[in-house]
């Protein structure tokens, strides 16, 4: 790690890049001009997720050139939410940003979406507009996934894949993220119970080197969302939702048990099986009854998120 500043900020801009060395200097010039002024005590936290190029060269010179830029270099190429994770434990100020480090995303917009965070809300999700993103592979499969993950989650948010977020340091740091889920913080933020404003920012063609992303992505996209879903359910009814698979485990039981009563008996094989599918069963309900117990000690709000009455604001 390189750091050079003792002191806390009171924002931290965290930056994942992968082969990106000649968008940093670009994007950091970017950040000074847009948060100097209004924000002069933050810092920018660039992470090497494992680039090939001179991504850290360039890192490196930052940090000497400016206190206020922290970098973090991986071992590997990990993926940007393992990157990002990273930055997020790493940063100090009240307030996190996050952001795409191929100055796709603006910086300009940082402000107007701190602004927004202090209105009330805990978590400021930018939607990109007018995207500059080829339609066939970029935004029509995300219109798509967008559209599928406000159904299954019950969270509406109009651009999950926009990296531009705004979040209070306290809420993103008890949101669970691994695999690809950053897409999915918003959904995965209803687990710790917060308010989310959605707000329009700007988008711009990527200048440097190639998407790291393709049509490869969807499947991806489908399991994580199936995650999701689980941990959204077992979260919001654990009871509910191990009594579920206790009585499938109970019916596998009693289906077995049948067959093996029908057949004039199976042996030990069947009575083995049957003895541990109805303890399967058991473990399952007492699991669900420690599930809620401990539920009653956690801050939980999907129903109150969904009832947070989000707001769309569109870009200055």
């Amino acid at each position: 790690m390189v750091a050079s500043s003792g002191d806390t900020p009171d924002l931290s801009v965290v930056l994942a890049a992968h082969n990106e060395e000649e968008s940093l200097a670009l994007l950091f010039d970017g950040i000074l001009a847009a948060l100097d002024a209004d924000f002069p005590d933050f810092e920018t936290i660039f992470v090497d997720d494992g680039s090939t190029d001179g991504t850290w060269a360039v890192i490196e010179a930052l940090a000497a050139r400016d206190p206020r830029v922290v970098g973090i270099k991986l071992r590997r190429n990990y993926g940007q939410t393992p990157a990002m994770t990273a930055g997020i434990d790493a940063a100090r100020g009240r307030v996190v940003v996050t952001m795409d480090s191929d100055l796709q995303n603006d910086p300009a917009d940082i402000p107007m979406m701190v602004a927004k965070l202090d209105e009330g809300y805990d978590l400021t999700v930018g939607y990109r507009i007018n995207r500059q993103d080829k339609w066939l592979s970029r935004k029509l499969p995300s219109k798509i996934a967008n559209w599928l993950i406000g159904k299954v989650t019950g969270l509406p948010i109009r651009d999950n894949g926009c990296s531009l977020k705004v979040y209070r340091a306290d809420v993103i740091k008890r949101v669970p993220l691994y695999s690809d889920l950053h897409r999915f913080i918003p959904s995965m933020s209803m687990t710790v119970g917060v308010s989310v404003a959605e707000v329009g920012v700007r988008h711009h063609a990527r200048q440097f080197g190639e998407s790291k992303y393709g049509l490869w992505r969807i499947y991806k996209v489908l399991f994580d969302l199936l995650t999701v879903r689980l941990l959204l359910t077992f979260t919001a009814r654990p009871l509910t939702a191990f009594v579920g698979v206790s009585t499938v485990a109970l019916l596998a039981a009693l289906g077995v048990g049948l067959f093996s009563w029908s057949t004039g008996g199976g042996g030990m094989v069947f009575s083995t099986v049957t003895i541990l599918l109805v303890s399967l069963s058991l473990f399952l309900i007492a699991a669900g009854l420690i599930a809620v117990l401990a539920q009653d000690n956690i801050d939980l709000g999907p129903r109150l998120m969904r009832r947070a009455g989000m707001r769309r604001d569109g870009a200055a």
